[in-house]
């Protein structure tokens, strides 16, 4: 890729970006004043009641052991990705942004989904491949989307999501929206070149980005310590000028506290991640939690995650 594909604003003589993409706002100095003010009262501004927090994990779960019961009888083909054990951080998150922020998920993406506004109609027709689904029925569990929700995935690839994000947040930034794009992810992501890349450019050109990133210690395996040498995710954030939120997203003891510290984090994040005034437009929160099963249904009953809380260095 070409310093011409990089930037939006690019300049053809000498293959160079000669604008930043701030430069092509439309949005005077009273604009930005009256937009900022627009996001503060847009965000939540009081802690939801914990228990709809609780009833919603509850919904999420039911809705994922039944997925489970389905896929296990072969009702449902393709790959089925549980988010059971991550349920809470999915509710707190989605219970901190407002109706008109853009989300991009994983391959577990139904709780977020969920918890975003989605049927349950919906999504498991979609899981059923059947046209009454979102999307139509295309892509099966893992490419859940729903723009009139600004739900945009659900993505089979790991941090292929950040990406589309940093792109969302880009077009929002430069048409002057008060808009914020939760870009959720897993451990295994930070990882992957997409995440120094996407952070890069999102701090560089201060776009309104959240990373949230759901670390469960194991990827889709790997114990965290066997893949990075740096077990604090979120110190990766100070490289790139960002603010950091470290949280647990535990679903088990205290299960009603959970969401609601997930969404006073992630409400902390989403005013400097709008705000023209931050030093960054984006900021990361790291939520550690547990998968409660293995990869899929089909998995060995979770063993990995099981040997994780014992021994966490593999």
């Amino acid at each position: 890729m070409t310093a011409d594909d990089k930037s939006p604003g690019r300049g053809r003589g000498n293959g160079r970006a000669s604008h930043k993409p701030s430069s092509r706002r439309r949005t005077s100095t009273t604009d930005t004043t009256a937009t900022t003010a627009t996001t503060a009262t847009t965000a939540t501004t009081t802690l939801p009641d914990p228990a709809d927090l609780l009833r919603e994990m509850m919904r999420i779960r039911r809705f994922e052991e039944r997925c489970a019961e389905l896929y296990s009888a072969t009702k449902i083909r393709g790959f089925v990705h549980l988010c059971i054990g991550e349920v809470a951080v999915a509710v707190g998150q989605m219970s901190a942004l407002a109706p008109g922020d853009a989300v991009v998920s994983t391959y577990r993406e139904r709780g977020h989904a969920l918890a975003r506004g989605m049927s349950m109609e919906s999504i498991m027709s979609k899981m059923f491949g059947k046209v009454t689904g979102c999307s139509r029925g295309r892509g099966r569990s893992m490419h859940l989307f729903d723009a009139s929700h600004r739900f945009y995935g659900g993505n089979a690839i790991v941090a292929g999501g950040l990406p589309l994000a940093a792109g969302l947040a880009l077009a929002d930034h430069m048409n002057g929206r008060p808009i914020v794009t939760a870009c959720i992810f897993g451990d295994g992501a930070m990882a992957e070149g997409e995440f120094h890349e996407s952070a890069n450019l999102a701090a560089l050109w201060k776009l309104p980005v959240l990373f949230c990133c759901e670390n469960n210690r194991y990827a889709m395996g790997t114990a965290l310590a066997r893949e990075h040498v740096q077990t604090d995710l979120a110190t990766r954030a100070a490289s790139y000028g960002m603010v950091a939120w470290t949280d647990t997203g535990w679903m088990r003891r205290h299960s009603r506290r959970p969401p609601v510290a997930r969404s006073t984090r992630s409400e902390a994040a989403v005013g400097p991640a709008s705000s023209s005034c931050a030093p960054t437009g984006s900021g990361l929160t790291r939520c550690t939690t547990q998968t409660a099963t293995g990869r899929s249904p089909r998995s060995s009953s979770g063993s990995v995650q099981t040997r994780s809380l014992h021994s966490p260095s593999g």
